[in-house]
């Protein structure tokens, strides 16, 4: 029973951190060293570094920026367009770091899953705020912005606190995200075309090759 709660432990801190990242890395980073600092969680030796008050205050800063560039329309995709290239790489790392020190083979295979879980709930997050800045109204932007700051911070608590319950959400969490994700790149389609159609792009149709007679 104590292998398969720490095994449960381990698997929901790595996939936690990973999903998290994915959605608002400095919110996770800061969350994480709070609460190391404050005795709620005892970090493996390759995650200790984010207590450090000098890494806290970078993430404070960044989050203090994100929390509002992520709240103006337009504004929020280009911000979410260039941390693809920030959150998913983090979210790996945090994911092996998380893992302690084991057998590399092991530390490898959790930055695979912990890539592909912080691609996975980037993509629903960039995706989602591409739909829903096509309304005209920031309500909703904002709304959506706070929701998700206020899932990463619960997120990562009940991950440390609550992991058997963290891990049956994370697989609702999957289930959603495979049912949305084909119908949100649907849309983000369709307002392309829409976009492209106001500056005069017109859909390319190939042409018709007669068969030979």
């Amino acid at each position: 029973m104590d292998t398969l709660n720490q095994i449960s432990t381990t698997l929901a801190l790595t996939m936690g951190l990973a999903w998290a990242s994915g959605i608002n890395l400095y919110a996770t980073l800061f969350t994480l060293g709070y609460l190391a600092n404050t005795g709620n969680i005892t970090l493996p030796p390759d995650l200790q570094i984010v207590a450090d008050p000098m890494v806290m205050g970078a993430a404070g800063i960044m989050y203090c920026i994100e929390f509002f560039a992520d709240k103006v329309p337009g504004v929020d995709t280009g911000w979410d367009t260039i941390h693809t290239f920030i959150r998913i790489p983090a979210g790996a790392m945090l994911a092996a770091g998380a893992v302690g020190e084991l057998n590399p083979v092991v530390e490898l295979a959790a930055a695979i899953m912990g890539g592909g879980m912080a691609a996975t709930s980037h993509a629903t997050k960039a995706g989602s705020r591409v739909l829903i800045n096509t309304s005209p109204e920031p309500f909703s932007n904002w709304f959506a912005s706070v929701g998700e700051d206020i899932a990463v911070v619960t997120g990562v608590w009940a991950c440390i606190n609550h992991p058997f319950l963290f891990l049956i959400a994370l697989a609702l969490f999957i289930a959603l995200a495979i049912w949305l994700l084909p119908r949100i790149w649907g849309g983000i389609k369709k307002v392309f075309r829409f976009i492209g159609k106001l500056f005069g792009q017109q859909d390319y149709t190939p042409p018709r090759l007669n068969p030979p007679q």
